[in-house]
């Protein structure tokens, strides 16, 4: 597997993120164009509230799971950090502060977690600032 750092750590699996958005897209511009050509008809409305319910559960399915990736992410991140600096996480972190620092090896994550709170180091500087690069391979 490819050593993940700052430039190639998103992830995007192509047949969801393109492919499967892109029929969408199109069904959604067939059903729009559809509607507008043969006026409102139920054929054309039936496409488009089928298109458009497409999207909304395209759009939620990846909201609903990066949601709940997110709230393990804090809690791995809680533990983590408690053993590394003896205190829970620090409530002025946001979540995204939060999930950038798990990328930050253990020996450099005490002095990247104060600088993310006294600094107020945005996610982007947060990844910037990381010397050795823990991989997370498995978020969706």
């Amino acid at each position: 597997m490819q050593e993940q750092n700052f430039r190639n750590h998103p992830r995007y699996v192509p047949g969801f993120h393109f492919i499967t958005f892109s029929v969408i897209l199109a069904a959604l511009v067939i059903a729009v164009t559809l509607l507008i050509s043969d006026g409102i008809n139920g054929n054309a409305l039936l496409g488009l509230l089928v298109t458009l319910s497409l999207a909304l559960l395209f759009f939620y399915t990846r909201q609903f799971a990066t949601g709940n990736q997110d709230r393990i992410i804090r809690a791995e991140e809680n533990l983590r950090c408690y053993e590394l600096t003896g205190k829970k996480l620090d409530g002025r972190l946001s979540r995204e502060q939060v999930i950038a620092l798990r990328f930050a090896d253990d020996a450099e994550y005490e002095e990247l977690y104060a600088r993310a709170i006294n600094q107020k180091l945005s996610p982007k500087n947060i990844k910037k600032a990381i010397h050795n690069w823990r991989a997370d391979h498995h978020r969706v």
